[in-house]
């Protein structure tokens, strides 16, 4: 029984599963900068305005900010069992840098968001609005 639920078995079972999560932390960025893509090149040819570009950056945000969690959280696992003083230290800086990312990107959205929310109330609703009164 000891076998079975030993300390190899627990290595080779957080191993696997270190490996999932890091895929899907991957799966996730490639899927949102494949949608960022498409709807890059959509928005490219039906508009040229700049600020018609904000949502598809936005989008990207989000996808890019959960695949950085999934990949942190893969790192979490790496040292999971019996870490040495050296991967603990690769750990907090990787954690730090994947932190800071986080941060900057959520800063960014946020910003965004005001941007486009501001934008929204300057314009007009809708062609009703910019009719004349006769």
């Amino acid at each position: 029984m000891k076998d079975v639920f030993g300390e190899r078995w627990l290595a080779e079972t957080v191993n696997l599963l270190e490996l999932v999560v890091e895929a899907a932390g991957a799966l996730i960025i490639f899927t949102g900068a494949m949608v960022a893509l498409v709807r890059f090149v959509v928005v490219g040819v039906r508009e040229r305005r700049s600020a018609a570009f904000v949502p598809v950056r936005l989008s990207l945000g989000r996808f890019l900010t959960l695949g950085l969690e999934f990949q942190l959280a893969a790192d979490i696992l790496r040292t999971a069992i019996a870490p040495t003083l050296g991967e603990i230290a690769q750990l907090a800086a990787i954690a730090a840098i994947r932190t800071a990312l986080n941060f900057f990107l959520g800063r960014e959205i946020k910003e965004e968001r005001k941007e486009l929310a501001g934008a929204g109330r300057d314009q007009p609703a809708g062609p009703a609005d910019t009719r004349r009164a006769t």
